[in-house]
């Protein structure tokens, strides 16, 4: 899937002439988290977010605590958090370095630029132009919007199943060898010796992933673990 397929096209919008309360009050009277900030001519020159505005003199909550190694390295930082802080209009509250996606960006770089950049939503340009919004909730909502996978007609054998299993857990590292599969009447059972309940819980997954799975047994012991490690 594409950002196309899920994004909001209408766009809640700031200007950066406006008073950082008139802009929160867009943010809450819209239900939303983050707006981007168009200039006069409808150009994308920042974007304004709940964090940008907690961290305010009127709600106390100015001062944050750094390590003194940061404030000595960096005094530019205590500058910049002043006019976050003390800012009268979105210009200078916003941030300006925007992450944007175009529509056909896929769902798979979208979900990578949120958890690595730590960002909940991103502007959808075309041409230049905002033309959307994609945000975390989109993503939601297309999963619960995906629909299920119909039960195969014919149930695959054990043999099948096990083979199509083998063939899931190929390239992963915590299906490495040691272990072993065996499959009867549906049910998936797992032997060997292990090094993490993660590597046992990713094997259940990927078996109930399968078509035609029953049940998964877990037989596995944990590795020895020697005396002074």
């Amino acid at each position: 899937m594409r950002v196309f397929d899920v994004m909001t096209t209408t766009v809640v919008s700031v200007k950066p002439e406006m008073t950082v309360r008139e802009a929160a009050k867009v943010l809450v009277d819209h239900g939303i988290s983050g707006a981007p900030v168009l200039d006069a001519d409808g150009h994308l020159v920042g974007i304004l977010s709940e964090g940008d505005l907690i961290h305010r003199t009127e709600l106390e909550t100015a001062e944050r605590r750094r390590s003194w190694w940061l404030d000595h390295l960096s005094a530019s930082r205590d500058a910049v958090d002043y006019v976050k802080s003390h800012a009268l209009t979105v210009a200078d509250a916003m941030t300006q370095e925007v992450i944007s996606v175009n529509e056909t960006t896929p769902l798979s770089e979208v979900a990578n630029l949120m958890e690595t950049k730590r960002i909940k939503r991103l502007p959808v340009l075309r041409d230049g132009r905002v033309v959307g919004i994609v945000s975390r909730a989109n993503l939601v909502q297309a999963l619960a919007s995906v629909p299920e996978e119909p039960a195969p007609e014919v149930s695959p054998s054990d043999r099948e199943i096990r083979a199509m299993l083998m063939g899931e857990l190929s390239g992963h590292p915590w299906a490495f060898a040691g272990r072993n599969i065996v499959v009867r009447d549906g049910v998936v059972h797992l032997w060997g010796v292990i090094w993490s309940t993660d590597a046992v819980q990713a094997m259940r997954v990927a078996a109930q992933g399968i078509p035609g799975v029953k049940g998964f047994e877990d037989h596995t012991e944990s590795y020895p673990v020697m005396p002074g490690i």
